[in-house]
């Protein structure tokens, strides 16, 4: 039976790889989403694509059939927005992006313009043009602030893989010389955020993630606990690489799912913590 307190921990939880791949829902990825709320354990969903609006990520979820609201969602654009309104509100940005990240920042009260911004911002896109990076090699030598709402080399897509935020971004570095500053996983500027809006303490934040690179490193920096799920971008034969580990790792969130039966509100790190790792979880 299912207790009527509300435990004191709680999940971020990547997409791409660990919930989905491509058009297909991971199995069992639903039955965990189920299991949280109906357990009323906080989660946000977390991205580092900024290509599309909370509303848009919720509805591609739902027709995969999880049952998830727009509060779940979390993306780099959100965090990006946010990030510049603190630091200079009311400001102004030159974007090499799309629609999610140009409805965050209207949001946020800043005015996209074409000339003398605050910021050159870039995100996700499929406008990518010379035009658009001499415009942006310009304003950034003219002073502009470059900001990145990820450093993704790629992004994984049903065609395949394509150049990513990190790539565009690097060719704005090479040619001005200067470095920019991305908001996205493994920053802590959005990792943090988003661990504020579920309302926990660090210790009582798992972040579970398939990408050494971004979600469990920065869950390891952050001191989150941390799972990775071998159902996405990193296999087994890849962690002896790394200098950092997850605390726990599994196949799917099929796992996660079945430890709520097993061992009813218990965190993962607890259940799985003194059962052998990667590969006799396998």
């Amino acid at each position: 039976m299912v207790p009527h307190s509300t435990p004191k921990f709680g999940f971020l939880i990547d997409m791409d790889g660990v919930l989905y791949r491509g058009t297909d829902l991971i199995p069992g990825a639903d039955r965990f989403v189920r299991e949280l709320r109906e357990r009323d354990i906080p989660f946000r969903f977390l991205t580092n694509n900024s290509q599309r609006t909370r509303r848009d990520v919720v509805a591609r979820l739902v027709r995969l059939g999880l049952d998830v609201e727009e509060e779940h969602v979390f993306t780099s654009a959100m965090a990006t927005a946010r990030f510049l309104a603190q630091q200079k509100p009311g400001g102004t940005a030159y974007v090499i992006g799309e629609g999610g990240l140009l409805t965050a920042l209207h949001q946020h009260g800043y005015a996209v313009v074409d000339h003398d911004p605050d910021y050159v911002v870039v995100g996700e896109g499929r406008t990518f043009n010379l035009e658009l990076v001499e415009s942006a090699v310009r304003m950034i030598l003219g002073g502009a602030k470059l900001i990145a709402t990820n450093m993704d080399p790629n992004c994984p897509t049903q065609n395949g893989t394509r150049p990513g935020c990190g790539a565009f971004v690097a060719l704005l570095e090479t040619a001005t010389g200067v470095k920019a500053f991305s908001v996205g996983k493994p920053s802590p500027v959005m990792m943090r955020a988003a661990r504020k809006e579920l309302g926990l303490t660090t210790d009582q934040t798992t972040m579970i993630g398939d990408t050494m690179e971004t979600d469990i490193l920065g869950g390891v920096q952050l001191g989150f606990h941390t799972v990775l799920v071998l159902s996405g971008g990193t296999k087994a034969e890849d962690l002896p690489r790394y200098a950092y580990r997850p605390e726990t790792v599994v196949p799917s969130l099929a796992e996660l799912a079945d430890l709520f039966d097993e061992h009813d509100w218990l965190p993962p790190w607890k259940v799985v913590a003194g059962r052998p790792r990667v590969p006799a979880l396998v």
